[in-house]
């Protein structure tokens, strides 16, 4: 059992975070052993097509669970210090890691078993092996997510607006109850399940929580310093992202508010910013956001604000509408 300790500063500093290097190594698990991973299957079946003659070796190596102790080494997803990471931002972070740290989780990370070759420029000439890590890692990206990041990105903002709501609405503890079975709110620390003992002070850091589409079934905790404790979880919805369309009546929607406003209703799964739509749909940020207020205005979808960033889902209304029901 992990039990992150908690003080009233701690629960003040608990806070979310989006991470798009938690997705990225936690992706590779996914891709390593599908089975256990099958809600993501259709993924799994796209991304392997865009992957291949591309060789990420070196990423599943170090960032599959199935590795010693199932542990992976912290510095290859570093938690984030922003709100919104960016993808670059993180990757700097990987390349400037301090090399005894990369040796450590290494360490770890092989316990006493031999180093493969892959992994050996890291120890050998770190700022080469970090380099080369982080262009991999940019390269895998690029190919396995990318196309799917903004629909992902829109599940973790979802999920965080959900729980500062209940935030706002009941507290910290009132975060904590529904992340996973395995997590629990008992005497003044968050436990999670695990085959051994480990005490975590806070000490007036707070717990950074991560949401990860590609931590489903799991729940991942962060524990060893230097780095801020976190936990890593599932967001709401995420079952969603792949399903296939409900078999509506596209071109009848399409003849009643016109085809991009009809895309735009059907891209609202989940509460999505603007420029996060008009990426997706590939279309002018401009014209989105012009559709976005006839729908709005026509009750079909409601915006809230979530920091500086504003986001649309669809109202009840919308939801039927599209459903034609």
């Amino acid at each position: 059992m992990i039990r992150f300790r908690f003080g009233h500063e701690d629960l003040v500093r608990t806070r979310f975070a989006i991470s798009p290097l938690f997705d990225l190594v936690w992706s590779t698990d996914t891709l390593a052993d599908p089975a256990t991973h099958s809600l993501h299957l259709p993924w799994v079946r796209a991304a392997r097509e865009r992957l291949r003659g591309f060789d990420y070796e070196l990423l599943t190596v170090l960032g599959t669970s199935a590795g010693p102790g199932g542990y992976v080494p912290d510095f290859i997803s570093p938690p984030p210090t922003t709100p919104l990471a960016e993808l670059e931002d993180e990757l700097a972070r990987v390349r400037a890691t301090p090399h005894d740290r990369v040796a450590t989780e290494v360490a770890w990370r092989f316990d006493g078993k031999p180093l493969p070759a892959v992994v050996r420029p890291l120890l050998d000439d770190p700022d080469r092996g970090l380099e080369h890590l982080a262009g991999v890692m940019a390269e895998y990206f690029e190919r396995a997510l990318a196309p799917w990041w903004p629909a992902i990105r829109a599940a973790l903002e979802a999920d965080i607006v959900h729980r500062a709501r209940r935030l706002t609405a009941g507290g910290a503890i009132e975060v904590f109850e529904d992340l996973h079975p395995q997590v629990r709110w008992r005497d003044s620390a968050l436990e999670v399940d695990r085959p051994y003992e480990e005490d975590v002070d806070l000490g007036g850091r707070g717990l950074l929580l991560v949401p990860a589409v590609f931590a489903w079934p799991r729940v991942f905790a962060m524990a060893d310093e230097p780095w801020q404790p976190g936990l890593i979880y599932t967001p709401r919805g995420v079952g969603m992202l792949w399903a296939p369309d409900e078999g509506r009546d596209r071109a009848a929607l399409e003849a009643l508010l016109g085809r991009r406003r009809a895309e735009i209703l059907a891209g609202l799964s989940t509460p999505t910013a603007t420029t996060d739509l008009a990426e997706r749909l590939r279309v002018s940020k401009a014209g989105v956001s012009e559709h976005l207020g006839v729908l709005r205005r026509a009750g079909l979808v409601r915006a809230a604000r979530d920091g500086k960033r504003v986001l649309y889902e669809r109202t009840a209304m919308g939801d039927a509408l599209l459903r034609g029901t």
